[in-house]
């Protein structure tokens, strides 16, 4: 396992980031085990790989599709799809949403998370602006800022709590800040995504989207201007190539059970270890 430098001591990448990963969780896992009568994980202790001499199975909730299993994982960990609640009640949209919905071309969807990033009026002076250089409608999430008192063009909404599974069906295109929950929602709608990463895993999401032609290449929130926004929108909104790819993986994803597939290797592997 190749190592990486600090301060000139080379240290173990896999164990750094496991030592990172365990004292993040420890906290949060020890009151569970607490609950449950275990005992506590100490500190620079790492308990998700092996249990008892044997490997942990690792259960990762997205789709192969959008990211491959890698060819260095073991054979107990597994790539489920993703985990998606199924809703048997139809949501229903308030009067003002279904008329904004329904008075013009479909929108696209904007949402950034609980924040922006850096200077919130300049970052929604870029949205704005590259809305009207695209002539597009718009409905903006109330998480990505509150817009109370400030005056939005008549081709723009600002939504609260609206389900993203039966929003972004509603739409013509997603725009988001590239969040692996968020990126298989707009995917399973078959609309293209315009990932806005702010960091983490966001940057990688909007690779995966944009290498599988269902989404432009994505733009770091630092980066983002109107000129790079308005022709992002423009090409996820009228590149045919772009948009019927969307619908065909989105298609595959839909067809994709993460939760059974989950749920079915649990099972397998409970009874196992019962034999």
């Amino acid at each position: 396992m190749p190592g990486i430098n600090i301060k000139g001591i080379k240290v173990n990448k896999k164990r750094f980031g496991d030592r990172l990963w365990s004292h993040a969780t420890r906290k949060l896992l020890n009151d569970w085990r607490a609950k449950m009568g275990l005992p506590q994980i100490k500190p620079f202790r790492f308990p998700y790989r092996r249990l008892h001499g044997k490997e942990i199975p690792t259960l990762y909730a997205y789709s192969p599709v959008l990211s491959p299993k890698p060819h260095e994982y073991d054979h107990e960990k597994y790539v489920t799809g993703f985990w998606t609640e199924e809703r048997r009640d139809s949501y229903e949209p308030d009067q003002k949403l279904a008329d904004f919905l329904s008075a013009g071309s479909k929108p696209i969807y904007i949402g950034f998370g609980s924040t922006v990033g850096g200077d919130f009026d300049q970052a929604l002076s870029i949205v704005l602006e590259s809305l009207k250089r695209t002539d597009q409608r718009a409905v903006l999430s109330a998480g990505w800022g509150n817009l109370k008192g400030i005056d939005l063009p008549d081709t723009v909404m600002q939504v609260g709590y609206v389900p993203h599974g039966w929003l972004f069906k509603q739409v013509s295109a997603v725009a988001h800040h590239g969040g692996a929950g968020t990126t298989g929602t707009g995917i399973r709608a078959g609309v293209p995504s315009i990932i806005i990463p702010f960091g983490g895993d966001q940057p990688y999401w909007g690779e995966r989207v944009y290498k599988l032609g269902i989404g432009p290449k994505p733009i770091l929130r630092s980066k983002l201007n109107a000129d790079n926004f308005a022709s992002a929108i423009y090409q996820a909104t009228h590149d045919q190539r772009m948009i019927e790819q969307s619908k065909v993986i989105g298609s595959v994803l839909r067809a994709e059970n993460g939760v059974e597939h989950a749920i079915q290797i649990i099972e397998q592997k409970t009874a196992a270890n019962v034999k």
